[in-house]
């Protein structure tokens, strides 16, 4: 099950949608680790997985150098800040708290689907109408 687990999340790393996020959901609900275990174990996870995608990117000259810099501090601020906070949550808190982060992302991934999905049917419908 772990083989399995680690080669989803894998796969949805390296697409950059957050494997982490399937990981922690798989750990949670289909293997019975507490919620903290799960997070701690998704950021080892994290490490290989993003270096292996770090070193594609480089490849394939897709990584903004400038912004990374800048992202990469306050990543990292943010990071001792967020395992502060969350190491003092008690475990039922933190899932709410990462269920209600779940629902945001995919309001927004729904908002994202749907606005390219209006702009390519407006492009289309043009691209007929001038034929």
């Amino acid at each position: 099950m772990e083989i399995i687990f680690g080669f989803i999340s894998g796969i949805v790393s390296a697409l950059g949608m957050g494997g982490g996020t399937i990981l922690i959901l798989l750990l949670t609900l289909f293997m019975g680790i507490e919620q903290h275990v799960s997070q701690a174990t998704n950021l080892i996870f994290f490490i290989p997985t993003s270096i292996t995608a770090i070193i594609m990117n480089i490849r394939n000259k897709k990584i903004n150098w400038k912004l990374s810099k800048s992202i990469i501090i306050y990543g990292c601020l943010g990071a001792v800040i967020g395992s502060i906070i969350a190491t003092r949550l008690e475990t039922t808190i933190l899932k709410k708290i990462f269920g209600i982060f779940l629902l945001i992302i995919s309001f927004f991934q729904i908002y994202e689907i749907y606005t390219s999905y209006t702009k390519n049917k407006k492009t289309n419908n043009k691209d007929i109408k001038n034929k």
